[in-house]
């Protein structure tokens, strides 16, 4: 029996605490990789998510909270470095004594696809790709008509996240445990839609996802970008749950020890929420930002969950995250698997 397909996921996915300095070409470093999508939050004020990959290049900028086309910035993310990335002043990412977190991500090995070359796909696609990692991220330009694009990875993609990049439209998601005739908007607190607009009601395939004809999604000569992942035994989880709106709230098993939780209501209006183990290193874990608001970090106890050995536990009975008999999406990543490849069990925190 394979427990899991990674048993170090802090090559793939790290996150970092780090301290402003309010300077100039400052290097974060202590990820341990060189990471291709990076997500920057200050902490402790209402200053916006900022959002960089390597495919699009280091000063394009785009913002979780926000529908706002891409914008070229000189004074955030400079580099991607082997071991993290360099920042310069600016007070999103490096203002003097204030907390910051990143999320960073590993994909790394280049991609290319002439859809009518290779027949793979109607639209043409690049992008950066790690199979191992089950993630990729991929560029391509919207024809406002039916169509497949590829993105790089060996199996479907479970969970993608989409934007334009050249037009205030808002960011996509689309979740295997939602299922692909809908799609729930990350900068939005608004519930789930149905519609065949975003993903042609088409679920990914091994080689391609779909996109209809909607602008959100696919339109025309507009530039977009899109977050992939694959499902990794002990890595990733992409899954729903439903509520028991009860204190001693519902188990959710991920078959690994989070290092980062996002989830979403999808039957109302909701609040997106993020953790991680870096700023909470201990259960309960209370300390939560959110993608589609750029507030500071909220500590409270309607938003208590736990990391456990082999998954999280809601420890509140609150609308955003528990309410009795609705249903919630997940994204987890891995601090480490619940059992290694060769048998070692996660310990509890």
């Amino acid at each position: 029996m394979a427990y899991t397909d990674i048993d170090k996921p802090t090559d793939y996915f790290d996150t970092k605490l780090y301290t402003g300095n309010g300077s100039n070409n400052t290097s974060i470093t202590g990820v341990e990789f060189q990471p291709d999508w990076v997500w920057v939050k200050a902490r402790n004020i209402e200053y916006g998510h900022k959002l960089f990959d390597a495919v699009r290049g280091q000063g394009k900028r785009l913002a979780s909270q926000s529908n706002a086309a891409e914008s070229t910035v000189t004074d955030e993310l400079t580099s991607f470095n082997s071991d993290g990335f360099t920042t310069n002043s600016n007070a999103g990412m490096n203002e003097n004594n204030r907390p910051y977190v990143a999320w960073n991500w590993l994909a790394g090995t280049a991609f290319t696809n002439d859809a009518s070359s290779t027949s793979v796909g109607s639209i043409d696609s690049a992008g950066s790709v790690n199979q191992d990692a089950g993630f990729s991220i991929v560029s391509f330009v919207g024809t406002q008509s039916n169509g497949t694009i590829k993105h790089g990875l060996s199996t479907a993609p479970s969970m993608i996240i989409l934007k334009s990049r050249d037009t205030a439209s808002h960011w996509l998601t689309g979740w295997t445990a939602l299922g692909w005739t809908h799609a729930i908007k990350l900068n939005l607190t608004s519930a789930k839609e149905t519609t065949h607009y975003y993903w042609n009601n088409t679920a990914p395939t091994s080689s391609v996802f779909s996109v209809g004809a909607g602008t959100e999604s696919n339109k025309n000569g507009d530039d977009f970008i899109a977050y992939c992942f694959a499902e990794k035994q002990g890595y990733s989880k992409f899954g729903s749950y439903i509520g028991n709106g009860n204190a001693d709230g519902t188990f959710i098993f991920t078959g690994l020890k989070p290092a980062f939780v996002m989830l979403k209501r999808t039957d109302a209006a909701s609040q997106w929420r993020m953790w991680d183990n870096k700023r909470n290193t201990f259960n309960v874990v209370n300390k939560a930002l959110l993608p589609n608001d750029a507030s500071e970090e909220q500590e409270n106890t309607n938003q208590n969950i736990d990391f456990l050995s082999n998954g999280f536990k809601i420890r509140a009975a609150y609308a955003d995250t528990n309410t009795s008999g609705s249903p919630y999406i997940y994204m987890a990543f891995a601090e480490n698997p619940f059992v290694t490849s060769t048998g070692v069990p996660a310990t509890a925190r």
